[in-house]
C-alpha cells in the first residue's frame, strides 16, 4: 500500500518513458536514469508520451509495489521534459495522482482551494 504520509520521499522522473516496462524495468531506470536506489521506500512516478498515464514503482519493505494509472480524455500535468528527476510532497503528488494541476499546491496558506482538473471540470481539494 502506498500511503502518501509527510515522511514519503516522491521522485518524478521528467523524461517520459517506455509503458511496456514492469516492476524490474522500471527499478533498473530508477538506478540508470535517476540514480537512486528503487529499494529504498521512496516511490518513483513515470510517465507516458501522451501523458495520459503514470506508473509509481515503491518498495513496500516485502516487495516491489507498481501502480498504473490511465486518465480518460485528460492528460497530467507535468514538469517540463528534460533530463533528470524532479522531488514532489505527497501534497503536490495527491494532486497529480487525481488528475489536477499540482503546481497549484500550496500557493495559499488556508482553506480549500477551487481546482479546475485537466478535464475541465471544477472540484474542490482540502491540502
Amino acid at each position: 500500500m502506498i500511503a502518501a504520509g509527510a515522511d514519503l520521499k516522491i521522485y518524478v522522473a521528467t523524461r517520459p518513458i517506455d509503458f511496456r516496462c514492469g516492476h524490474d524495468g522500471l527499478a533498473a531506470k530508477v538506478q540508470e536514469m535517476l540514480g537512486l536506489d528503487p529499494f529504498s521506500g521512496a516511490a518513483f512516478v513515470f510517465r507516458s508520451k501522451r501523458a495520459d498515464r503514470i506508473k509509481i514503482l515503491v518498495w513496500d519493505r516485502t516487495g516491489l509495489v507498481l501502480v498504473h494509472k490511465r486518465l480518460e480524455g485528460c492528460k497530467f500535468v507535468w514538469p517540463t521534459i528534460a533530463d533528470g528527476v524532479m522531488r514532489m510532497s505527497p501534497a503536490m503528488f495527491a494532486a497529480l495522482f487525481e488528475g489536477l494541476d499540482w503546481r497549484l499546491v500550496g500557493r495559499r496558506k488556508r482553506g480549500a482551494r477551487r481546482w479546475q482538473d485537466n478535464c475541465g471540470r471544477m472540484t474542490r481539494k482540502q491540502f
